[in-house]
């Protein structure tokens, strides 16, 4: 990864190549307005990884499931009434 000093001018320009290089390489940004540094761009680090284990657990540690729970959600897909004409051309 490496960082790079860009003036907000080139930023405004380049937004789009800068948003790429942050996300795709990695690259951070030091945003300098008058040969002072402002602001750091940098990728975004996202959640955290989960492994196979952590999510079976989560899903062992949810409780006792709802038996009613898969009726309630096809009963509320049967109630949408589809949607008609609003121009009344059929």
């Amino acid at each position: 990864m490496s960082e790079i000093h860009v003036s907000s001018t080139e930023l405004v320009r380049s937004i789009g190549d800068i948003l790429g290089r942050l996300r795709y390489r990695g690259d951070s940004f030091i945003v300098e307005k008058n040969g002072k540094p402002i602001a750091i761009l940098s990728p975004y680090a996202g959640p955290a990884h989960r492994t196979l284990k952590d999510v079976l657990g989560a899903w062992l540690d949810a409780g006792e499931r709802d038996e009613d729970f898969a009726d309630l959600l096809d009963e509320i897909g049967l109630s949408d009434a589809p949607l008609g004409d609003p121009w009344g051309l059929q």
